[in-house]
């Protein structure tokens, strides 16, 4: 098989994770001419990035970007945690992380096994593997909004503005598109606004940060945006883990955890340095951009021991899908819960897994795998 040309169609390839394993081994933090930015792999690389004083999570001269500005969707952008540093970051990441801390885990399995069962009644997608990609979204969707506080009625529009307005956030998203994700996230905007009375996480995050009302709503519809293709992809690869290991398909939730780091829907991310000087023991320049390959280093044997192994008894493994540092994304509890869930619907629909590894391909995206199926489950 071909190797991918770089870690962007890495994303996308059959089988990436030979690349990344010579990228830890012989390239583990270089400078891509090609892609015209720093590439880190090893997880000392992207322990000591995403840790880095001088990086950043967006470029100082543009906090938003430039196509979402004076839109709906640049005051959502704005004000999320996830790309914000200093000051405002750290009061408002303490609320994001104890309304995720107080998240009841028993609750949001129930919920997703209810909106599991209530999918599969009307999709079926155990009868075409087609349709596991839409219940992969749809479930993810569904289970935070309803969390949130959304009334089972809204969910469906709900699903829809969150899919617009994740698409319009991508770099070189077409006009049509991005038109549509900023009216999505204007409805997303009044939707946030119309719970923050209700008891749900909206509501949570307005008692962790109660003079921060805009960002609160904004931060409720980012657990919506940053959960929606992460665990849809973390679904589709268990979903692909259980195929080639059939005598696994009754230890879901652990297979579901190992593939967080074996197989991880988030492949990369980036990091802008805002301050000329050492990073990772390079010298970089004010305004280089690093590409951080979060599943090369989750493969990195310094890391994991047998990092190619499928092994679900794995102690305290070193999982870097969901970052590491300051910026670290709070939300592997509901993630994985979610995924968890939905996977033991399928099968227990009859969701036939045998073949479903043949004949598919991965949703374009620069970094998150989700498979895309292709055959008949039946």
């Amino acid at each position: 098989m071909t190797p991918p040309r770089d870690p962007f169609a890495a994303v996308v390839h059959l089988d990436p994770y030979p690349y990344y394993a010579d990228l830890v081994a012989h390239r583990p933090l270089h400078r891509d001419d090609g892609l015209g930015l720093w590439d880190a792999s090893s997880a000392e690389a992207v322990t000591a990035v995403l840790t880095s004083d001088r990086c950043r999570v967006r470029p100082s001269a543009e906090p938003v970007p430039g196509a979402l500005l004076e839109s709906p969707a640049g005051e959502i952008f704005g004000r999320l945690v996830r790309m914000n540093d200093g000051v405002g970051h750290a009061a408002m990441k303490d609320a994001v992380s104890a309304t995720f801390e107080a998240l009841d885990v028993a609750r949001v399995t129930t919920l997703g096994r209810e909106r599991a069962r209530a999918l599969v009644d009307a999709t079926a997608p155990q009868d075409d593997a087609s349709r596991l990609t839409d219940f992969a979204f749809r479930l993810t969707a569904d289970v935070v909004a309803s969390l949130l506080g959304a009334e089972p009625s809204t969910l469906p529009a709900v699903a829809r503005w969150t899919d617009d307005f994740v698409r319009c956030l991508a770099s070189g998203t077409p006009p049509d598109q991005l038109a549509r994700g900023k009216t999505a996230a204007g409805e997303l905007l009044a939707f946030g606004r119309s719970l923050r009375s209700r008891d749900g996480l909206v509501a949570g995050l307005r008692r962790h940060a109660p003079d921060s009302e805009d960002a609160s709503v904004a931060n409720a519809i980012g657990f919506l945006s940053q959960s929606y293709e992460a665990t849809a992809g973390l679904i589709g690869n268990t979903l692909l883990a259980l195929a080639r290991f059939p005598d696994l398909r009754r230890a879901v939730p652990a297979v579901v955890l190992e593939v967080l780091r074996h197989d991880a829907p988030v492949q990369n991310t980036r990091r802008f340095v805002a301050e000329a000087g050492d990073v990772a023991g390079v010298e970089m320049k004010s305004g280089d951009a690093i590409l951080v390959v979060l599943a090369a280093a989750n493969r990195d044997p310094a890391a994991n021991p047998d990092p190619a192994e499928f092994d679900v008894t794995r102690t305290a493994p070193a999982v870097f899908t969901f970052g590491v540092g300051p910026h670290a994304c709070p939300g592997t509890k509901l993630a994985t819960t979610i995924a968890a869930a939905g996977v033991q619907q399928l099968i227990a629909a009859g969701l036939n897994l045998d073949g479903l590894a043949e004949s598919m391909t991965y949703r374009p995206s620069a970094n998150t795998r989700i498979p895309l199926f292709r055959t008949k489950a039946r």
